[in-house]
């Protein structure tokens, strides 16, 4: 009797992987291609799908060898609707979207919202406009050094008292090796108090004014306001990133859209004064963050702006718990579904010292193993203090995150 020379488990999780694993096998080019759709396995959520529908659903995914787990009372129809949870291969989920696209009660446009899904979850990369360029995310992490022009910053509030020092911190980003920079004139941080106009422009405007002229990497600017935004993306900026997701100036839609600038769309609970005050429960944390971010990029483009203009930020840091937060970059890779560049900010944040302790300044291996995960499930745009040392963290993760052979 012949002897196995060992049995292992493979850990496939993209098509490259399964084609890759296939080719070692040595199978022909015809098995592979009948193959490699098979060796991927999805497990979709479908929400508050009408019970009829469902069981309509459960019986498409079982007649292609897959199959939809769904309440117990949708058989009976005697609850009014139900979520999904779509169980197969690849090759047997996109089977079940061909066989239910021309069936009625909403089954068609469902059918290419699944498509749609699995197509964003498999894309390594993506085009981002900014009013200035054009940018391809995802061949590789890109840094955004974070440069705060604020007295109350958590961590580096009032390390540039004069526009000058800060101008060339920038400099040193750069050359450190950032893709971005995000200038920032009001502190976020728990419990700030909110700054006005003249005064955020105050901080802010000649930074970006004298920084776009040494620079070339796109510069962004943290504001929640639209006359800001405007006049900064007027002497340079090209990215606004929006904590509010455009929810706190009705303007600032207006602004990005006329502008064709970049916008980075958030998740937060209320304001930075009272996000961390009471209640910080979520009923489903992914669920919540992932619908939130969703109708932001919808409201947007019914605004005027292009899904290509927009990124996402799960607000890491902004109306959660320390434990909400390790759990949202463990399960970051769900946000593909968005389609959209993942932003990721989790540098020196508390979270970080509750698990290993010390203050801001001491964060930095805590934030390198965040920034590690974080990549390797997904996000492609890390905000960070120190630029260098991440630049390097960033390297290794997208060299163990990569689908293609080191070299």
């Amino acid at each position: 009797m012949a002897e196995s020379r060992g049995v292992r488990s493979l850990h496939l999780e993209c098509e490259q992987e399964a084609l890759a694993a296939l080719k070692g096998v040595g199978v022909d080019p015809y098995g592979i291609d009948a193959m490699f759709s098979k060796m991927i396995h999805h497990n979709i959520l479908l929400e508050g799908i009408e019970c009829k529908v469902a069981n309509i659903i459960k019986q498409e995914m079982l007649s292609v060898g897959g199959d939809a787990a769904v309440t117990r009372d949708s058989v009976a129809c005697t609850v009014p609707e139900t979520d999904v949870i779509l169980m197969g291969t690849q090759k047997q989920i996109l089977r079940f979207t061909e066989k239910i696209a021309m069936q009625p009660f909403g089954l068609s446009a469902l059918s290419e919202l699944i498509r749609q899904t699995i197509q964003n979850i498999a894309q390594k990369s993506v085009l981002l406009k900014t009013s200035q360029r054009e940018m391809q995310i995802g061949e590789r992490t890109l840094i955004m050094g974070i440069l705060n022009a604020t007295p109350d910053s958590f961590s580096d509030g009032g390390r540039f008292p004069v526009a000058e020092m800060a101008v060339e911190a920038g400099v040193r980003m750069a050359e450190e090796g950032a893709d971005m920079i995000d200038i920032g004139g009001e502190s976020s941080r728990p419990g700030a108090d909110a700054v006005s106009s003249e005064e955020e422009l105050r901080r802010v405007i000649p930074i970006v004014q004298a920084l776009s002229k040494r620079i070339a990497i796109p510069i962004s600017v943290d504001t929640m306001k639209a006359v800001v935004a405007q006049e900064a993306l007027a002497e340079g900026a090209e990215i606004i990133n929006d904590i509010s997701a455009m929810n706190y100036d009705s303007n600032m839609s207006r602004v990005i859209a006329d502008s064709g600038a970049a916008v980075i769309l958030m998740h937060m609970r209320g304001t930075p004064k009272t996000m961390q005050r009471g209640d910080l429960t979520y009923h489903s944390l992914i669920d919540e963050i992932s619908g939130y971010l969703r109708m932001s990029i919808k409201k947007a483009e019914e605004k005027g702006i292009s899904p290509l203009q927009t990124m996402v930020d799960p607000g890491i840091g902004f109306g959660k718990s320390p434990a909400d937060n390790v759990r949202l970059i463990r399960r970051m890779k769900e946000l593909k579904v968005l389609g959209r560049p993942i932003v990721t900010g989790a540098s020196r944040k508390s979270f970080i010292g509750h698990v290993t302790g010390g203050g801001p300044l001491e964060r930095l291996e805590g934030t390198a193993a965040a920034v590690t995960v974080a990549i390797m499930n997904g996000s492609r745009v890390m905000r960070v203090h120190d630029v260098a040392q991440m630049k390097k963290v960033a390297a290794m993760a997208d060299a163990l995150a990569s689908k293609q052979p080191y070299e």
